[in-house]
């Protein structure tokens, strides 16, 4: 009886594996250079929405991590070239077909993330919250649009 439960779930783990998302094997992997900046970004960002939330603002490590932010911003951007729109891929095509309105995104974010670097210099609680809030709100604003 142990040795079937053993067995199954060691078949059940190889489908599971099996079933997860296609390697992105095209010259220069440009989907999978794209996802780690973004993942960098992420990294350098969610810190400072912790210490928000929990009400723990700490401004010199707000500014350590809004400074690796502006540092990464640029990240994902030069990937976004016109044969990348495959998988592993979360991007929608709209990233394609709507270029011009993806560029104003991502100009609008850059500068968000500007505006959020000024505002942990400051270290002025009221003004970081609000710059933060405004590179969220920019990140869901893209990610509706031009992410699945």
């Amino acid at each position: 009886m142990q040795r079937n439960k053993i067995l199954i779930l060691g078949l059940l783990c190889s489908f599971l594996a099996a079933c997860g998302e296609p390697a992105d094997t095209r010259p220069g992997q440009p989907v999978t250079h794209r996802r780690q900046a973004f993942g960098q970004m992420l990294h350098a960002f969610e810190p400072m929405g912790q210490q928000l939330r929990k009400g723990q603002y700490k401004p010199d490590q707000f500014l350590v991590h809004a400074k690796a932010l502006d540092a990464v911003k640029n990240g994902p951007w030069q990937y976004f070239g016109p044969d990348t729109n495959y998988p592993p891929t979360h991007a929608t095509a709209k990233v394609w077909s709507e270029v011009a309105s993806f560029e104003r995104q991502r100009q609008a974010f850059l500068a968000a993330t500007g505006d959020l670097l000024l505002a942990a210099e400051s270290r002025d609680l009221k003004r970081v919250s609000a710059a933060y809030e405004a590179v969220h709100e920019q990140c869901r604003s893209c990610h509706k649009v031009f992410k699945d």
